[in-house]
């Protein structure tokens, strides 16, 4: 699961970092990279999701529990010096937008805040959106009716994250796929770029993007879309700014 370059900087040595959603394939991933980085990891998940970090247990500290639990992400969060945090739209009880809430609430002064979801959020309404996508947004809303997935929860968390003075990025993420690790993704601002057309990234790339957020300041309050940064799309801008 590790990227395929093995010359890793050690951006993270003496800093914590905490990890909602730790044991998702997103966040596995995560945790992967900052421990390689040497931060001092800590996951958060629920109670019924901890054995799937059985693998990295004696190098974590994991928290159990409902991420939008906010007694549970204030005991995660206390001390971190930056928060990932997967924000997923499961159920009708807040479950994305109060996770969201948690962690902007709790988190320490000046913490690195740093969240994902997919092209389908729009900070300024700009973004160019396929028809493919546009179906699957319909879809997924559809889905709330049964009671299992609320995407408008997550519209709602992106809202919280932009209107907060924290220093936040909301990473906004393509199609998933697995795969060994291409190298750190591209992105652009708006959905609908031309360097984003192959909608595509693997998703332990995504997982780097994230990690590589915490230290890159010119993220900072940036709700970045990204793409493989070997997919067609980014290469063919990279030969065109050549």
């Amino acid at each position: 699961m590790e990227p395929s370059n093995p010359i890793v900087p050690q951006t993270g040595v003496g800093k914590r970092i905490c990890i909602v959603g730790a044991s998702g394939k997103l966040g596995q991933y995560m945790v992967r990279h900052a421990l390689a980085r040497g931060y001092e990891v800590v996951g958060v998940c629920r109670e019924k999701s901890v054995p799937k970090l059985a693998e990295v247990a004696d190098r974590i500290t994991v928290f159990g529990g409902d991420t939008n639990d906010r007694e549970v992400i204030a005991k995660a969060v206390e001390g971190c010096d930056a928060v990932l945090t997967v924000l997923v739209p499961w159920g009708v009880d807040d479950y994305a937008s109060g996770t969201a809430r948690a962690v902007i609430d709790h988190a320490k002064p000046g913490a690195r805040l740093v969240f994902s979801c997919g092209w389908h959020i729009s900070r300024d309404g700009k973004d160019v959106y396929s028809w493919k996508i546009k179906a699957a947004v319909a879809f997924a809303r559809f889905l709330r009716f049964t009671r299992l997935l609320d995407l408008d929860d997550q519209y709602r968390a992106a809202d919280l994250i932009f209107k907060s003075d924290t220093r936040w990025t909301l990473v906004r993420g393509s199609d998933l796929e697995e795969g060994p690790s291409e190298g750190l993704p591209v992105w652009a601002r708006r959905v609908g770029d031309p360097i984003l057309e192959s909608n595509m990234t693997r998703r332990i790339d995504y997982a780097l993007f994230m990690v590589e957020a915490v230290t890159d300041d010119t993220l900072v309050q940036e709700a970045p879309a990204i793409v493989g940064c070997r997919t067609p799309s980014a290469l063919a801008h990279k030969q065109n700014a050549a």
